[in-house]
């Protein structure tokens, strides 16, 4: 059962969001908050698996809950922000303050329960409308310092994927790969880069101008 906290000033969305996660198996909403504060109270007591949280929110908005929440000590909440806004600087900030994931509110249904179960799962999700759009923007700041080791033919290839936004699915399928095999070079490409997540892996990629080498 996945565990559901509910965070958003707006009463109409919290009851929509808690209508469409009860009828999903295996979801579960625990509780609800409007505001920052309480978001962080709630989730300290009742520990659900995932924060959905807005950003929007008055006095100690959903960034700065973000923050506390993913400072915790392991195992914690896992937090998926949910807003309106696909703003570079909110994608950027919610990036920043460890969000595990970023998913826009006019998402399907569908779209939603599948985030909810993928941060649920320990993975990191970006909307995939804005993925590409922010990895573009990402490419031309400042790069970030070399590799402390050296990726492997076939990590380099991975990585490149998750620069494409690729699923670990469509990256095995295109390197003739299991999904498992997928995954440890993901991680063996996280502990790398120094980096948390695949989100993360794929920033760095554009960023230090990896993503356009062949």
């Amino acid at each position: 059962m996945i565990r559901v906290l509910l965070a958003d000033d707006d009463a109409l969305v919290r009851a929509t969001l808690r209508a469409l996660l009860a009828a999903e198996p295996g979801c579960a909403v625990v509780g609800e908050a409007d505001n920052g504060h309480r978001t962080v109270a709630a989730a300290r007591s009742l520990r659900p698996d995932v924060v959905l949280m807005d950003v929007r929110m008055p006095g100690h908005d959903g960034l700065h809950a973000t923050r506390e929440i993913t400072a915790w000590a392991p195992p914690r909440p896992r937090v998926l922000v949910l807003t309106t806004f696909d703003l570079d600087d909110v994608v950027d900030d919610a990036i920043a303050s460890g969000a595990d994931g970023f998913l826009l509110k006019r998402a399907t249904p569908d779209e939603l329960v599948a985030a909810v179960r993928t941060v649920a799962a320990g993975h990191a999700l970006l909307a995939p409308e804005i993925t590409r759009r922010l990895l573009r923007s990402l490419a031309a700041r400042p790069r970030p310092p070399g590799l402390p080791a050296p990726l492997t033919p076939r990590e380099s290839a991975v990585l490149h994927g998750l620069a494409a936004g690729l699923s670990n699915a469509e990256i095995a399928a295109a390197h003739h790969l299991s999904p498992e095999t997928v995954k440890s070079h993901i991680k063996s490409i996280l502990a790398k880069l120094g980096v948390r997540d695949r989100t993360q892996a794929a920033v760095w990629a554009h960023r230090s101008g990896f993503a356009r080498e062949r």
